[in-house]
């Protein structure tokens, strides 16, 4: 048989073998062309197995992946991490607000029956350290300083939605705002998902945002950035003093209004929430600009508990607008803390 060729610009082949070393990288076990071909598709890349498989010889030969086994697939290697850490700028920019595109897109939640899948955040926590990381977290949750209450969690070798939990970890997943996201497109109402900042908050109400980072200009969720920096302090936010929380913001046509605000209605009634302040149109909020005949909407980030676990100096390591779970494996966390 002839033998099959792939034709692609070098350009191209590039960009694909950076998707699969970002996919290798974030998977606590080897995978396979299967598994990698999904996860090219979720990230709105088609890519065969057939195809994958290619790519996959090409980067053994480089030295960027290493092949563990038929059944077991590959892993990457120290080269292929040197070369995700050296990839061109122009390659990392942008790929935070693509997952937000992906994961409204994803987001199938039929808010009468509460079921259907919604977009999380999965974070992992020594399992020695897990109950500690509960009881941390805690008064964030009571505060109401999150999209929602509903959460889970799973033991190493488990996973939650398609993230693999790694050996000796607990994974603890929570609503992600990009839900909201993915019901307003669900019922025709665009959403521009400006940037994730953090706000500041005074008895309980919004101030300003005193630090941000657009969407559109980041690689890694900046949630995730704005946590390993320290620069959070959900605890004070949360005994109803100033305190500097995650948030981000939204803006949204003006005409849609009466739409949102019945679909936010319908949110809470699933226990989902996260709604901090709506503008009116065309005027600023939290002294943030509108574009004319839009209004803003605050959101809470959905890792300001898992923030408040790391300001008490819980290790942690964060996956923002990870993967997608079904409403069904959700449960309120207190229920979870008796469960533990």
């Amino acid at each position: 048989m002839p033998q099959t060729t792939f034709n692609v610009n070098v350009e191209e082949l590039e960009k694909k073998i950076l998707l699969i070393l970002r996919i290798l990288r974030d998977s606590p076990e080897p995978i396979g062309a299967r598994l990698i071909s999904r996860g090219m598709l979720e990230r709105g890349v088609i890519l065969s197995e057939r195809a994958v498989r290619y790519h996959l010889k090409l980067m053994d030969d480089r030295g960027l992946t290493r092949f563990i086994g038929r059944h077991d697939g590959r892993t990457i290697t120290e080269q292929g991490l040197a070369e995700l850490n050296n990839a061109r700028v122009r390659d990392k920019i942008g790929l935070s607000i693509s997952r937000i595109e992906i994961l409204a897109f994803r987001t199938a939640l039929d808010l009468d029956k509460r079921q259907g899948v919604l977009p999380i955040n999965v974070s992992f926590f020594p399992r020695k350290l897990f109950k500690k990381a509960l009881e941390a977290m805690k008064p964030a949750f009571d505060a109401g300083l999150c999209v929602s209450e509903l959460v889970a969690s799973a033991d190493e070798g488990a996973r939650l939605g398609e993230l693999v939990i790694p050996a000796g970890c607990v994974g603890f997943a929570t609503v992600c705002s990009v839900v909201l996201n993915g019901i307003f497109l669900k019922s025709g109402v665009p959403t521009d998902s400006k940037f994730s900042g953090i706000l500041q908050l005074k008895n309980g109400l919004p101030l300003r945002f005193v630090e941000l980072i657009q969407y559109s200009g980041s690689s890694l969720d900046p949630s995730e950035i704005f946590i390993r920096g320290r620069m959070t302090s959900v605890c004070q936010a949360a005994k109803g003093v100033e305190g500097n929380v995650l948030a981000n913001f939204r803006e949204v046509p003006a005409p849609a209004r009466k739409i949102v605000d019945g679909l936010i209605a319908s949110l809470r009634n699933a226990g989902i929430g996260g709604v901090v302040s709506i503008g009116e149109s065309g005027e600023p909020i939290c002294e943030v600009p509108i574009d004319t005949n839009r209004f803003g909407m605050i959101l809470y980030g959905g890792l300001n508990p898992v923030a408040c676990a790391h300001e008490r100096g819980i290790e942690v390591e964060n996956r923002a607008m990870s993967t997608v779970i079904e409403y069904r494996e959700l449960q309120n966390f207190s229920e979870l803390c008796k469960n533990i």
